[in-house]
């Protein structure tokens, strides 16, 4: 039996996830985009429920292509909030466009939206060496700069907590425990 971190319980979706995904370094603008809407989702809710939803996320945000939810209209916005199969939250889905169009900016400054983000970690991951997942932090003075740029390049529902989760999410940050198998698997990545 492989020895993973603490968070996936016995859930077969959260193994495969933590197994396949997370902390997985990410320079795909494509992916970025759907770990930042999911992320988005997430705040006040568990990785879990939204995990449970992603296919739905990926129907209803046109396969998280940021150029299709950058040109999505109200009544398009309206109907997802009766789409029961998604987390159906006004601010969170009008924001996932707004987060869209800031999205495509910084594309448009810095050549992707990649080039940007890996800046706040020194263009590396953080490797941590955490012992326990008691250990793993809510935020980092990392992800404190990122909301910061963030929101004031028009972006919502990036808090430090929920940039926290994106950077582990997205390989810049490796909170895999010490004695968890992808542990030295994503320090080799």
């Amino acid at each position: 039996m492989k020895n993973r971190c603490g968070w996936t319980k016995d859930d077969p979706l959260m193994i495969a996830y933590h197994d396949e995904e997370w902390g997985v370094p990410v320079h795909d603008d494509q992916k970025h985009f759907e770990f930042l809407v999911l992320d988005a989702f997430q705040a006040g809710l568990s990785w879990k429920t939204v995990l449970y939803k992603r296919e739905a996320f990926r129907k209803a945000f046109g396969g998280f292509d940021v150029k299709k939810v950058a040109k999505m209209t109200d009544a398009q916005l309206e109907k997802l909030l009766l789409d029961q199969s998604i987390i159906r939250n006004r601010l969170k889905i009008f924001g996932t466009v707004k987060n869209a169009k800031a999205f495509i900016e910084i594309q448009k400054e810095f050549g992707s939206f990649d080039k940007y983000i890996w800046s706040f970690v020194g263009d590396k991951p953080i490797v941590n060496n955490r012992k326990s997942i008691r250990e793993v932090p809510a935020t980092s003075k990392e992800s404190d700069a990122m909301s910061k740029a963030l929101k004031k390049r028009g972006f919502t529902f990036v808090g430090s907590t929920i940039c926290y989760a994106y950077m582990q999410a997205a390989g810049l940050v490796n909170d895999h425990i010490e004695g968890c198998f992808r542990y030295k698997q994503i320090l080799k990545l």
